[in-house]
């Protein structure tokens, strides 16, 4: 058999793969109910508040690939079955992602800090930034180190664009600096961040307030959260911000910019084999759902799985994340699968 007849048969086989693919396939949706399952979520109770329900159902096995070697069990909410819905998921990890959004490296020493004596920067003060940095170094880290070298692809996603500091330190969807640009980049970082002056107006002290309308006028001139210039110092938000130190980044992690939007992001993940994500990271009610490698996003063409002891929400007037957390992935569950680190098992 001459070359160009196996190379026309290898594209027939090719092809007939790809129809088949593309055939839907019937997805029995039979509910048997759980008898008294413990909670989910309740791996990690100081940074989540485990998801209790009163009913909660089985269904059969969502994602099924051949020569899967990925297991992921997930859970989703329905009001019209009226319980929580759980169900098996086998996965070839070499089409699988893990991302992790907003890593931010504030506070940790690297030199990007929140601004004195009032700025306001990723979790919104420096004791809840500490207090997440905490979570990502216990919790989110080992699931990454678990993973690589298992999945393809770690990614992390960072707001701005590749600028010429970042694109000597990370790797990213163009290119892989050598170890000399690390080097170099990591000191024009450190140079670059510790040379800003991290010092911002102080609180309002007086406030004019009109006699109709004294509620509005007090929230229009000292609001919940402000983090512009006023108090963050002109030109923080342009700062090349980096990953945070509490994740042991491996020279083949890739960092997504958010200003370069979804686009590039899709083609990279498709070109790559990607089908499905493992989604973890910052923060849940906000950055984890609405930016690039939010799951709004990705959801739309990949199967998308929340890891949700792996996300923080975050949680003004109160001292600890476990009911925004909570609370926020419940939302999300009607409309997105959600796992949890001790459901994502790799076989080999």
């Amino acid at each position: 058999m001459n070359s160009r007849l196996l190379g026309v048969l290898a594209l027939l086989v090719s092809f007939s793969s790809v129809i088949a693919d593309e055939q839907p396939r019937t997805y029995r949706n039979v509910l048997k109910p759980l008898d008294n399952p413990p909670p989910l979520l309740a791996d990690h109770p100081e940074f989540v508040e485990p998801v209790r329900e009163l009913k909660r159902y089985e269904a059969p096995i969502l994602v099924n690939e051949p020569d899967a070697d990925l297991s992921v069990r997930a859970w989703r909410f329905s009001y019209n079955a009226r319980g929580i819905v759980e169900m098996p998921n086998r996965l070839q990890s070499k089409a699988t992602a893990v991302i992790m959004v907003h890593p931010w490296g504030i506070d940790d020493g690297q030199g990007w800090t929140t601004p004195e004596p009032a700025g306001v920067c990723d979790f919104c003060t420096p004791d809840k930034n500490h207090l997440a940095a905490r979570h990502t170094h216990e919790v989110i880290n080992p699931f990454l180190k678990a993973a690589r070298g298992k999945v393809p692809l770690v990614m992390y996603s960072l707001p701005g664009n590749e600028d010429p500091i970042r694109k000597k330190v990370y790797r990213s969807i163009r290119a892989t600096p050598s170890d000399a640009e690390r080097q170099q980049g990591a000191k024009e970082l450190t140079a670059k961040l510790k040379n800003f002056e991290y010092k911002g107006q102080p609180l309002v002290e007086t406030i004019s307030l009109s006699s109709a309308n004294p509620v509005r006028d007090y929230f229009r001139q000292f609001p919940g959260l402000d983090a512009s210039a006023k108090y963050n110092n002109e030109g923080f938000w342009q700062q090349p911000i980096p990953v945070t130190k509490d994740i042991d980044v491996d020279p083949n992690d890739v960092v997504i910019y958010d200003s370069e939007g979804y686009e590039p992001l899709k083609k990279f993940l498709k070109a790559n084999g990607i089908r499905h994500v493992l989604l973890t990271g910052y923060a849940t009610d906000m950055c984890y759902c609405q930016t690039t490698a939010g799951y709004e996003n990705l959801s739309k063409d990949f199967n998308v799985f929340l890891v949700g002891d792996a996300s923080l929400a975050t949680f003004p007037a109160n001292n600890t994340p476990r009911f925004a957390t909570n609370a926020h992935l419940s939302f999300a569950s009607l409309n997105q699968l959600v796992t949890q680190i001790s459901w994502v098992k790799f076989e080999k």
